[in-house]
């Protein structure tokens, strides 16, 4: 068998979507291990449901340091843990430099929208897509770069808006599909299925041995 994939995760919210991920591994669904989350804020929910699930839960202080000595920082804990994926959950700080050289094609983070479409924060752009009358949003997971919202898409997932919908119901199924779509990205960048091309992530149909 080949060994679990270590990830780890960085948030500065509540980070929903880490839990469909817990709960897969838990089943035995999925050969990973969150060997850390990593939050900018003290009071994230983020870092109670870390501890909760035994993961270990990290606060690191953004206070006095540039945002290149902060993703240093972060990468020195990565570098001590072994980490072979980082996983953005509501994390709300731009990836520097440091961070994206040492991690370039291993850092994806989930948007709750159609990139290019509506880049942004959580529900700023849930209500962006409710007062321009769009009838189709969704969710992208894409690989982190340089640019914001902006890195290679490895998958897109559409959802309906509806008639009724206020920011919270909306987000709450586009949460859903993030879901989905975070899990199908792991298992892919396991399997070695992942190519990036330029700004294209082509899926291939079979990988290398994998890790």
């Amino acid at each position: 068998m080949k060994r679990k994939l270590r990830i780890a995760v960085l948030a500065s919210t509540k980070a929903t979507d880490m839990q469909a991920i817990i709960d897969k591994i838990n089943s035995g669904e999925l050969n990973a291990e969150i060997v850390c989350l990593i939050s900018n804020k003290s009071n994230a929910y983020a870092l109670e449901r870390a501890r909760k699930y035994g993961i270990e839960a990290i606060f690191i202080d953004p206070k006095g340091k540039t945002p290149e000595e902060y993703d240093t920082t972060i990468l020195n804990e990565l570098k001590k843990r072994n980490v072979d994926l980082v996983l953005l959950i509501g994390y709300n700080r731009y990836i520097t430099k440091p961070l994206i050289d040492e991690y370039r094609y291993k850092i994806m983070n989930i948007h709750p929208s159609l990139l290019p479409a509506f880049p942004g924060w959580d529900k700023d752009v849930h209500r962006a897509v409710l007062e321009y009358g769009c009838k189709i949003t969704g969710c992208t997971l894409h690989f982190v770069d340089e640019k914001l919202d902006a890195g290679p898409i490895i998958l897109q997932k559409a959802v309906e808006v509806m008639e009724d919908d206020s920011i919270d119901s909306l987000k709450e199924r586009v949460q859903k599909a993030e879901q989905e779509i975070i899990l199908e990205g792991i298992k892919l960048f396991m399997e070695g299925r992942l190519k990036v091309e330029g700004n294209r992530v082509r899926i291939l149909k079979n990988g290398p041995a994998g890790i």
